[in-house]
């Protein structure tokens, strides 16, 4: 089977490149902030750990990323080729909310992928100067997923599957789909927690302020607002 299509067509040339089977999730990675291999991995867990060294192998060849021994380990970095592509990953992700992001199949839910995005994209500045450490229990994750610890300290954030044995600020009991489609901008949490889907135990003023720390998915703004159209694209409100 050939690799290619075969046109000098830039637009066919490009998705050689960049609209292989999981490739454009692997820069989505890089254009987060992910470097290291293992992170790499979080970030994309179905993948196999050789198909994802494959992928970058050949996105080294094309320029798209660099490669840098650190250590005994190396760091994955994009090039100024890779980075170009931010707008277009990013308009991607956009045209996906508005368009498909509420048509979650069961098999599309991942409490691992959740609790990892959540993570990286948590509103630091807004967290307390003190430590907050929040424990995530999902009801129906798959097993050895169901626990989570949210660590944020002197302005970092780490994310724990073993519990860290630290005084907790808040538990959230939650269906991986509610806290999913709260974090997409499909639902609000307020929805969520008066449906019982959510619940969240811990001090009244942080249970508050839990949504704000949180904060959504990038791309959570459109999604709200392509809930307020109708399938034809049309207000569906007056």
């Amino acid at each position: 089977m050939k690799s290619t299509y075969g046109q000098f067509c830039t637009v066919a040339r490009g998705a050689e490149v960049l609209c292989e089977r999981w490739t454009p999730l692997v820069v989505r990675e890089l254009l987060c902030g992910s470097k290291r291999f293992n992170d790499l991995h979080r970030g994309v867990p179905r993948m196999s750990t050789s198909l994802l060294t494959q992928r970058l192998r050949r996105l080294e060849e094309f320029g798209v990323v660099r490669r840098d021994a650190v250590g005994k380990v190396w760091d994955y970095s994009l090039t100024e080729a890779g980075e170009d592509l931010r707008p277009l990953v990013m308009a991607l992700g956009h045209w996906g909310a508005r368009w498909i992001g509420s048509r979650l199949r069961d098999d599309e839910l991942d409490a691992g992928l959740l609790m990892w995005d959540m993570r990286r994209f948590a509103c630091i500045p807004e967290f307390p100067s003190t430590p907050v450490v929040i424990h995530f229990l999902f009801r129906d994750a798959r097993a050895g997923e169901r626990a989570w610890w949210l660590v944020v300290e002197d302005g970092v954030a780490d994310l724990c599957r073993d519990d860290p044995g630290r005084e907790l600020t808040l538990v959230v009991d939650a269906s991986v789909r509610a806290l999913t489609e709260v974090w997409a901008g499909d639902r609000t949490p307020q929805h969520a927690l008066q449906s019982r889907e959510i619940r969240v135990d811990g001090a009244k003023r942080a249970a508050k302020d839990l949504w704000r720390w949180l904060g959504t998915s990038a791309f959570a703004p459109t999604r709200r607002a392509a809930g307020r159209l109708s399938p034809g694209g049309q207000s569906a409100t007056p």
